[in-house]
């Protein structure tokens, strides 16, 4: 089993582009490098098809809302027979610090609405999850509610942490499209 769905998390339109919620897009964005995403209506998403490590991946940018994400990723997972187990979806987390990033498979949404939905979509929480490290208001010091805070800019500083935690992402995505999990895992988690 390899990685062959790479889904980023976001809201569509240049409203949300620079918040803290669009982690997940800035992640696609940076892996696709010159490839462009193209409009798939079928799946109601920006979609991409590239090669990594030899192996044929799908880049995915969901153009529903956050809270709809599953309909994108379920639509283009049943339509190319990907496997919960080859999906890759990466988003916001407030639990860990900007500059963190870390990986895993399985468990709850912890109250991430584009995971809930992603999970009712593919019918199991069996699915990769690469957690990228925005904070949380209070850990800030911020007296911002959770809801505004994720759909606001980050903060010059907070912006280079994310950034480096993207870096250090991309470094390990060719191990994951080879299925090479653990040492995936240990390289990303032991340099955060």
């Amino acid at each position: 089993m390899s990685i062959r769905l790479i889904v980023g998390l976001g809201n569509p339109g240049p409203e949300y582009e620079q918040t803290r919620h669009n982690a997940g897009f800035w992640l696609v964005d940076n892996l696709a490098g010159s490839i462009r995403l193209s409009r798939e209506t079928r799946f109601n998403a920006l979609a991409a098809k590239t090669s990594i490590q030899g192996q044929e991946i799908w880049l995915l940018e969901p153009l529903t809302f956050m809270n709809r994400s599953g309909q994108s990723v379920g639509a283009l997972a049943r339509f190319y027979k990907i496997a919960p187990e080859e999906v890759l979806v990466v988003h916001d987390e407030l639990d860990l610090p900007p500059g963190t990033a870390k990986l895993k498979k399985g468990g709850s949404s912890g109250g991430h609405n584009g995971l809930k939905d992603i999970t009712a979509a593919l019918g199991t929480q069996n699915y990769w999850r690469l957690r990228i490290g925005i904070g949380h208001p209070r850990s800030l010091g911020l007296q911002q509610p959770v809801a505004d805070f994720v759909l606001h800019r980050p903060r010059k500083e907070e912006q280079t942490l994310i950034n480096d935690a993207i870096d250090k992402s991309l470094r390990v995505i060719p191990l994951l499209c080879e299925g090479k999990f653990e040492i995936a895992t240990m390289e990303l988690h032991t340099n955060t």
